[in-house]
């Protein structure tokens, strides 16, 4: 019975790990029987699976005597115990992958080892691996305490947890919390398992994640046991790619806050902050009404999932179709970097009044998101300027802009290309000339 446990949860490894495991079911008869008589059953095992296996483990196979003979490399543990050999551990080395199961750790060169594998069969089959968050990127969650007045509507239009693949806002009594999810998630999630292997990663904890996961894929069918939660983290409020199996150079990131991903910045994809609920607008400091509270949503069309699949189908076609080198040396942090790029290419921007006084302009983050959009930022106006970013209508930097018939925009409007990725229309961010008086 947990054999089969097991077997089914590391199902999302694509076969690699397979190996891996019926050894350390081999590990856990040892927690019952001799050291001797496991290692012999380990054996059995082993051989029974190494056809039927891509992983590399080598373990001698001829007799006890001679697997003593071979110093083991300690690959992992499952507890405090060699999933290898059985030799019970004092130090812990590698890193834990509870998430795949309770108690497993994997050494570093084994984790590089099947990272490596693992991508290599992946990219055979035209795939990428993508790590999405779940709040304010794939829905929005509140603790039922914190719905206004103005939300008691929803408590009778909630949908059947049994249903999910059907509804979008769902009441979880069992967590005196209620979630929607975002317009469009269902076939975001369908079309994107196409072209990625996915995997959500929060800073929720384990039971939240899990209850997310059923709702959005019922089925099982897109993530199956690849749920990261807080938990299962190495570093106490960051995410990382290191407990993801798959190289770096192969893996997208979907989340709404950038400083979670200090060391992946060049694999994340910034999303647009999801706020139904008020209490999320609350958290975040905004005085506006949430979607909930003016009874409106995104749109299922042009919204921010809908917008990012045509991103990532974008980056997954030049990836696959359009790259010349080999295969396996292919980056897709490249990829993203030049799709990036594309969104304001041409465009030459001078701000005014929207850093602070004695603020290096260079530093501030939306310098940096124009020039990663692909625009010229530069400092003073002149002829090649095409757009005056400002915060109000009266600077002289301003006046300039509309002298000369520059387009004269609101902040906003660098944030919404970013989030959006395509130009957005000028008209819809301009800046109305002060009134007289």
């Amino acid at each position: 019975m947990l054999l089969m446990m097991i077997r089914r949860k590391l199902s999302l490894i694509h076969g690699l790990m397979r190996m891996m495991m019926t050894v350390i079911h081999g590990a856990m008869i040892m927690m019952m029987t001799p050291i001797k008589r496991a290692r012999v059953e380990i054996q059995e095992i082993v051989q029974d699976n190494l056809q039927a296996s891509t992983s590399h483990i080598h373990i001698q196979q001829n007799s006890v005597a001679s697997t003593s003979k071979v110093a083991c490399t300690h690959p992992g543990t499952f507890g405090d115990m060699c999933i290898c050999c059985g030799e019970r551990l004092a130090a812990e080395t590698g890193v834990t992958l509870g998430y795949i199961h309770k108690g497993l750790r994997l050494g570093n060169d084994e984790i590089v080892r099947l990272r490596n594998t693992d991508t290599k069969n992946l990219l055979r089959n035209r795939k990428l691996y993508l790590v999405l968050d779940l709040d304010h990127t794939l829905l929005n969650s509140t603790q039922l305490i914190h719905l206004t007045p103005e939300e008691d509507y929803l408590k009778s239009q909630i949908d059947s947890v049994q249903d999910g693949l059907n509804g979008s806002l769902f009441k979880l009594d069992f967590m005196h919390m209620m979630t929607k999810l975002r317009p469009f998630v269902h076939e975001f999630l369908k079309e994107a398992s196409q072209m990625f292997q996915m995997y959500i990663y929060t800073m929720g904890d384990r039971a939240y994640a899990h209850e997310m996961a059923k709702l959005l894929d019922p089925g099982r069918k897109y993530f199956h046991d690849r749920v990261i939660s807080r938990d299962d983290g190495t570093q106490r409020h960051q995410k990382g790619l290191d407990i993801v199996l798959g190289q770096d150079s192969a893996v997208l990131i979907l989340d709404d806050t950038e400083n979670a991903w200090t060391k992946h910045k060049e694999n994340l994809i910034l999303m647009e902050r999801y706020h139904f609920f008020a209490s999320s607008c609350r958290q975040f400091g905004f005085e506006c009404k949430s979607l909930s509270q003016i009874k409106s949503d995104e749109s299922e069309s042009d919204g921010a999932l809908a917008s990012v699949l045509k991103v990532l189908r974008k980056i997954h076609q030049m990836f696959f179709d359009e790259l010349a080198d080999n295969l396996d040396g292919r980056d897709v942090r490249q990829v993203l970097g030049t799709v990036r790029k594309d969104v304001l290419k041409g465009c030459k921007i001078v701000f005014s009044r929207v850093f602070p006084t004695q603020f290096q302009a260079e530093n501030h983050h939306l310098w940096k998101m124009a020039e990663q959009l692909g625009a010229t930022c530069c400092r003073e106006p002149d002829p090649s300027v095409t757009h005056v970013v400002s915060a109000e209508a009266g600077t002289e930097k301003s006046h300039w802009a509309r002298k000369n018939d520059k387009f004269l925009v609101y902040p906003r409007w660098i944030e919404a290309a970013n989030y959006m990725w395509q130009r957005q229309p000028e008209e819809n961010f301009s800046i109305n000339q002060p009134t007289k008086q």
